[in-house]
């Protein structure tokens, strides 16, 4: 936060929010998992930023990923596959962390995406073979599509659907001639086409209409859905992030996927991970959760809400402030927004700031020391300063 003076009134002082772009790295990765860690309603953590350290290659890239997520979460963590050729270790370093194989497959503590689709209707075939090792080795995979409407899709809904359902059955089907019952999701992840630059166009109402589709395609073949949502073409926080964020979260959560990647932090078309967005979004999914809850109707809380009006009828007030507690004490009721301001200034970037800083200042969560130095002593190219980030 900057401060800033009237020109026209010296009395008049401002705090305005400045952003810089850094180049990722693993430090930043371990620290986006650490505040991940802390946010309550994030329920799972997707890799959101490429780590470009000079020291990282593409035979060490997926190794460094994995491992700066896991040392700093105690959730689970799914990202994509850089290179086949490190698979074994990646999953090496899970075993050791859940606890053996079989640990690992009973509880998966790490799961990958792959899309194996190039649209219109291609396999690609480095892909497919990551899919034969991710399935061979019983770990949880996504099959992803992201075809874009009006260049590699049709911009059309039904043709879009259409499409993007036959490249995502192909993958599943695939998977399953491999190994049947290989736990795998229904990854659709459409978008359309901006028509001025061909970018992609999140905020826009064919990015739900696509993905709404798709969830009820996965819900009708008995899969689970991965799908987007919080995501945008705005490059800051603010209110067309929010706009953006909040017309996606809604539709997706309502539609009924089971998974929604993408929702936490991301701005510019997934192509930056911002630590306060994330802080925002987290207090902004909390609500749409809350929102959606399954009603709690049911006859013991008829009764003990009858026996309330009864009490409170009787009553000289007549007011029912008191036996709001409870339902407060048992999360029945939500809090008002948590960055909310009181006065005329818009203070909530500023709030959520101070809020990210509380968070940050909380140690992390790392893996025992043992469990680093076994990971070391079996995993080859990890970076020595990872153990201590």
């Amino acid at each position: 936060m900057e401060d800033f003076v009237s020109e026209k009134d010296s009395s008049v002082k401002v705090k305005v929010p400045r952003y810089t772009e850094r180049r990722g790295s693993t430090a930043l990765l371990s620290r986006a998992a650490k505040l991940c860690d802390k946010l309550e309603h994030l329920d799972f953590f997707i890799r959101p930023l490429n780590i470009q350290d000079p020291e990282i290659t593409s035979d060490n890239h997926d190794v460094n990923k994995f491992f700066a997520s896991l040392n700093n979460i105690t959730k689970h963590v799914q990202a994509g596959l850089t290179s086949l050729a490190h698979f074994d270790d990646v999953v090496t370093m899970a075993e050791i962390i859940a606890g053996g194989k079989k640990a690992l497959k009973d509880n998966p503590i790490i799961s990958f995406i792959a899309c194996v689709f190039k649209s219109p209707l291609q396999l690609v075939d480095d892909t497919s073979e990551k899919v034969f090792a991710i399935v061979e080795a019983g770990l949880p995979l996504v099959i992803s599509s992201s075809p874009q409407g009006g260049s590699s899709a049709p911009i059309q809904e039904a043709g879009m659907v259409a499409q993007i359902n036959a490249e995502i059955l192909a993958g599943i089907t695939l998977t399953q001639l491999i190994k049947e019952g290989a736990p795998v999701l229904y990854g659709s992840v459409p978008v359309r086409a901006r028509l001025d630059d061909l970018h992609d166009l999140y905020g826009c109402p064919e990015f739900n209409q696509y993905n709404i589709d798709c969830v009820q395609l996965a819900r009708y073949y008995k899969i689970p859905c991965y799908s987007s949502a919080g995501v945008g073409d705005a490059r800051v926080p603010g209110m067309q992030a929010m706009f953006e964020k909040l017309f996606t979260h809604l539709y997706m959560a309502m539609s009924g996927a089971q998974y929604i990647h993408y929702a936490f932090g991301l701005l510019d078309r997934t192509n930056c991970f911002c630590p306060l967005q994330a802080v925002l979004d987290n207090e902004q999914i909390g609500k749409i959760k809350h929102c959606l809850r399954q009603p709690k109707i049911n006859p013991t809380e008829i009764d003990n809400t009858l026996h309330m009006v009864k009490k409170v009828m009787a009553s000289s007030h007549r007011l029912f402030a008191r036996h709001a507690r409870k339902a407060m004490h048992s999360g029945d009721i939500s809090d008002p927004y948590q960055f909310e301001t009181k006065d005329m200034e818009d203070k909530v970037i500023e709030n959520a700031l101070e809020y990210m800083a509380r968070l940050e200042a909380e140690p992390a969560p790392h893996l025992d020391s043992d469990v680093v130095e076994r990971i070391y002593n079996k995993v080859p190219g990890l970076l020595p300063g990872l153990k201590t980030t």
